[in-house]
């Protein structure tokens, strides 16, 4: 198989298996009603400032509807709160409550799990060329989303 048919089956298993095998890794223990889609809210939210929902739905390149479709699920889980901001009465703003921030670190250890386990045996020089062939596919895939 030359390089090009591998990683073609590489990319492919990878795109395949990696939202079953995340959503596996956080449904566990409090997290149970949790989906992986859940977690990239929460993680777009982040546990600093409130956001609005047009930042956090550019930052997951979804509509303000989908996104409240997902928000009002994870405020009826306890996992999200919503606010009015006090300088503008008609703008919502939305956090993470202490539960969801506890989902968010929990993500954030499968992911740094993740990264030790791709990175480890690499050398510095593998690891840069690693990072700027991961940042072209990237590149290409935001490319085609427009």
């Amino acid at each position: 198989m030359d390089i090009n048919e591998t990683l073609n089956e590489v990319l492919v298993k990878l795109f395949r298996d990696i939202n079953t095998i995340e959503e596996r890794a956080i449904r566990t223990g409090e997290y149970r009603d949790v989906t992986a889609n859940d977690m990239h809210v929460i993680e777009a939210i982040g546990t600093g400032e409130a956001k609005n929902m047009t930042a956090v739905a550019k930052l997951l390149s979804v509509t303000t509807g989908t996104l409240t479709i997902s928000m009002n699920s994870l405020v009826k889980k306890g996992y999200v709160q919503r606010v009015r901001s006090e300088e503008d009465r008609r703008v919502v703003l939305v956090s993470l409550t202490e539960k969801g921030k506890r989902a968010f670190h929990h993500h954030k250890q499968f992911h740094d799990a993740m990264i030790r386990e791709v990175l480890k045996g690499l050398d510095p020089q593998e690891q840069e060329i690693l990072r700027r062939s991961l940042l072209n596919l990237m590149a290409f895939f935001e490319k085609k989303k427009g």
